[in-house]
């Protein structure tokens, strides 16, 4: 079996440390090996960002889309190589690979391509100053300017690998920066596959940049180098935190998507329809390995036992098992580590008095690979560690509430704050319960997005914005600029 290689200053290289298999986490069986890169070629890899940066800074805008646009043709062209990869390296369902994996990156870069084009400058009115020790008095006229940042980190998760690092490669390559890039240890094919797309349509050497490793080695000495001067990451609150403690130390730029765990708040005038169907896309939508899922149900005391029936019986509806089969609503988890992970914190509620009404044992089938059954937990209190902390996976807690001001507070009741989402039929009393949440995005009768706006956290969900124009803001510096009017 072949085993990719980095690209590190415009060359394929092979990882100086060997390579380390990729386990398909349907089938337990071995899809390719990665690379494993040394913390010197992470670091030669930063340095060669640091060296690209100046040229690739004053490139023309349109150069800039020019090869954005031409990534996003030629993954189209290769969709067919890159979509079988996706489900094999995470595990997601056929139906999300083809709708949201792939496509989804393209889109990214199309987006980007476009938005390449928007002007940098921001006028501001001329203002009329007194003379002082430091100048002449006058007329002063100013823009704000938005500048490059520079070198960028960008380490991504397992969940949506392509997708994600198409989210960051975009906006920082259409402000002009250049890009390490670090995918997750346990899926970096595709992500391989796509900078090799990056390399072939002409990005120049340096530019963009990928290491790879099953350990922490690598991630760590970009966050560390001061050849990196941004750290753009997407992943668990605990790696954050430590990001945001060495980054610190070099005073790098952060952004920061961490950890969520998301609460709807379901009113007892609410569609119980809706509501449960979208509180349900926990299980659905990649078998709830995503930050955003609405994975605490906190249901008014009126309508409690009505939802709680009707998500037992969703989820004792849902097919667990092949992911390439059409009928298959729930694929694996990634890892047996993280399934065990998963089991753990259902054995914790049920210790903690909460009550199991679907899941919570194994799947019986398949025999091989790393299943989780839709699960769902009633009767939970705000202080159970299944309320707390987010366990990233196919399970719902559900806690009732009975007047609006306590629903709020168990809402905001966790370290985490980056999509909660609110359902009643009153939309001013929605509204008004969305502007009392203290997280970053709300969904109100819906758990659908909207990619132009700003996406990002709270509390322990994460530091910064990007999406849409707000992703070309996180990748660069406000810079002024004065002169006499």
């Amino acid at each position: 079996m072949t085993t990719p290689q980095l690209l590190v200053g415009g060359e394929w290289i092979d990882g100086a440390d060997g390579g380390y298999d990729v386990v398909n986490p349907a089938t337990e069986e071995v899809v390719g090996v990665a690379p494993e890169a040394s913390e010197r070629q992470a670091l030669d890899a930063a340095r060669a960002a640091q060296e690209a940066f100046p040229a690739w800074s004053q490139t023309s805008p349109d150069v800039r889309a020019e090869l954005l646009q031409k990534t996003a043709d030629a993954m189209r062209d290769q969709f067919d190589t890159l979509l079988p990869l996706v489900i094999a390296e995470t595990g997601c369902t056929a139906t999300v690979g083809k709708q949201m994996q792939v496509p989804q990156a393209r889109v990214r870069f199309e987006t980007y391509a476009r938005l390449a084009h928007e002007s940098p400058v921001i006028p501001l009115a001329p203002m009329e100053m007194p003379a002082t020790a430091l100048a002449p008095g006058g007329l002063m006229g100013a823009i704000a300017r938005r500048q490059p940042v520079g070198a960028v980190a960008a380490i991504t998760p397992y969940n949506f690998p392509v997708v994600n690092m198409a989210g960051k490669l975009g906006p920082a390559l259409a402000m002009g920066n250049t890009v390490v890039v670090r995918p997750a240890s346990q899926n970096p094919l595709a992500v391989i596959e796509l900078v090799r797309i990056m390399h072939d349509v002409g990005f120049p050497p340096g530019v963009v940049n990928v290491v790879t490793g099953s350990t922490p080695v690598t991630g760590e000495a970009l966050v560390a180098t001061r050849d990196i001067d941004m750290v753009s990451f997407t992943g668990s609150t605990g790696v954050g935190t430590r990001i945001g403690e060495v980054g610190g130390r070099t005073m790098k730029r952060l952004l920061l998507e961490l950890g969520g765990k998301g609460g709807a708040l379901v009113f007892d005038d609410a569609n119980l329809k809706t509501a449960i169907g979208m509180i349900g896309s926990t299980w659905t939508f990649h078998s709830g390995q995503i930050c955003t899922a609405p994975t605490r149900a906190i249901v008014q005391r009126g309508v409690y036992e009505q939802v709680v029936a009707g998500l037992t019986k969703m989820a004792n509806m849902l097919k667990v098992g092949d992911p390439y089969e059409p009928d298959t609503v729930l694929g694996p988890v990634i890892t047996a580590a993280h399934r065990d992970r998963v089991e753990s914190y259902v054995e914790a509620g049920r210790r903690e008095g909460a009550e199991v009404v679907a899941g919570g044992q194994r799947p019986e089938k398949p025999e091989t690979g790393y299943y989780v059954a839709p699960t769902l937990l009633a009767g939970c209190r705000l202080d159970m560690k299944v309320v707390q902390e987010e366990i990233f996976g196919p399970v719902i807690v559900v806690l009732p509430f009975d007047d609006e001001d306590e629903g709020i507070a168990l809402m905001n009741g966790t370290d985490f704050g980056l999509y909660d989402y609110v359902f009643s039929t009153d939309t001013n009393k929605a509204f008004r319960a969305s502007k009392r949440l203290r997280a970053g995005n709300i969904g109100i009768n819906t758990t659908q997005r909207n990619h132009n706006t700003p996406f990002g956290g709270t509390k322990f969900s994460g530091v910064g914005r990007d999406g849409g124009m707000f992703g070309l803001h996180a990748y660069t510096d406000l810079q002024s600029v004065v002169w006499p009017g």
